[in-house]
């Protein structure tokens, strides 16, 4: 057989070999080696539900007691898995709670719900929140914190208050500068405590930027009480007082409640608009470690429904779309229409001195 012959004998072979390695022996097609998905091709996990919000949270909060009661049977209608307890102080209670926790390195509570905005600016200098961008944001009418430290959760306004049975409007103060300095009212005027209340503390300080520390020294000749909203609103019925500064809310409150004819004005040189905040204390930092739940709670008291229970509770809602006031209060954006700016910065970092110059020239009666 010659060499030629012999080559493409071998060749057809080889060729008829792998063409019967190719088929398997079957008529199916061989199936692909299975690949990994591509790191960024993952499946999507799916979005947490109520029910998958559980554990503990606790929360501190200056909002009154019985609004914070009828706003806890609706969380756990929300979250049926979470426990949310309630921690209820004034301004000044907390924050002498939270800086003797401050020391310890670590806080009791998960979350907290405060009077007005300087306190959160103080809390997230210190490092001690945990911020979060929540999809809410957008729909809010008021300043939050870009970055997701701190969010207006409701509003309140501080404004003056009559009583219509005893006194004509016209022949009482209608603006603050007045409240101060009209005479006629001198020694029947009462106002809230700004060492121990937060919106007390934002008044003053708005009051004090506007027309400056001689306000405090006017209060101080006009022999102005220093007291509890619901005391000086008692003295407001009785007459002993003629006019008050005091929280729009508390009116509305007294009106829905108990008939109360007392009025609420709003001060021609501006309502005081105050922003109470909600905030999330950083997870090492905290009671429970519930960023998650802490979260969804945010999510829930910036949603229409929580917004419900805060306009339920007298207070204005902070998501610009709510579509009613509060009982017997004029439209939010009848208010924003004359405010006095509060410079939270300036109520945060001149507190100390705001207080002592109040002090100075307004008589606080002292605890018993």
């Amino acid at each position: 057989m010659s060499k030629k012959r012999f080559f493409a004998g071998l060749l057809a072979l080889v060729m008829a070999l792998t063409m019967l390695a190719g088929c398997g022996g079957g008529d199916k097609p061989a199936s692909p080696a299975p690949t990994s998905p591509a790191p960024d091709q993952g499946s999507t996990p799916a979005e947490p539900t109520p029910a998958d919000v559980s554990g503990d949270v606790l929360i501190y909060t200056s909002m009154y007691e019985d609004i914070i009661e009828a706003i806890k049977p609706e969380l756990k209608k929300a979250f049926p898995n979470l426990n949310v307890e309630f921690f209820y102080g004034g301004t000044g209670t907390l924050q002498t709670k939270v800086a003797a926790e401050i020391e310890t390195g670590k806080l009791s509570c998960d979350m907290l719900m405060v009077a007005e905005p300087a306190y959160s600016l103080e809390l997230k200098e210190g490092g001690w929140l945990e911020p979060y961008v929540t999809p809410a944001a957008e729909t809010l009418a008021f300043d939050y914190d870009k970055e997701g430290y701190w969010y207006p959760v409701r509003i309140c306004n501080m404004v003056l208050a009559y009583n219509p049975e005893l006194k004509k409007k016209e022949e009482i103060p209608n603006s603050f500068y007045d409240f101060a300095y009209n005479e006629a009212v001198k020694g029947k005027t009462s106002m809230g405590n700004p060492l121990t209340s937060g919106t007390a503390m934002a008044a003053v300080t708005a009051l004090k930027d506007k027309y400056g520390y001689e306000y405090f020294e006017a209060l101080g000749k006009q022999g102005t009480m220093v007291e509890s909203g619901s005391v000086a609103a008692g003295k407001l019925e009785t007459g002993e007082c003629d006019v008050i500064m005091i929280l729009e809310e508390s009116i509305l409150k007294m009106r829905e409640e108990d008939d109360s004819q007392l009025e609420v004005i709003y001060p021609t040189d501006g309502t005081i608009v105050i922003p109470s905040t909600i905030m999330t204390v950083a997870g090492d930092k905290s009671e429970h470690n519930n960023i998650a739940a802490c979260q969804a709670i945010t999510d829930w008291f910036l949603s229409n429904e929580g917004q419900k229970n805060i306009v339920a509770g007298w207070m204005h809602s902070v998501v610009a779309s709510y579509p009613e006031p509060p009982y017997d209060a004029i439209p939010t954006t009848e208010i924003l229409k004359n405010t006095m700016p509060v410079n939270w910065e300036n109520c945060f970092r001149q507190r100390d001195e705001i207080r002592t110059k109040f002090q100075e020239n307004v008589t606080i009666p002292e605890k018993k």
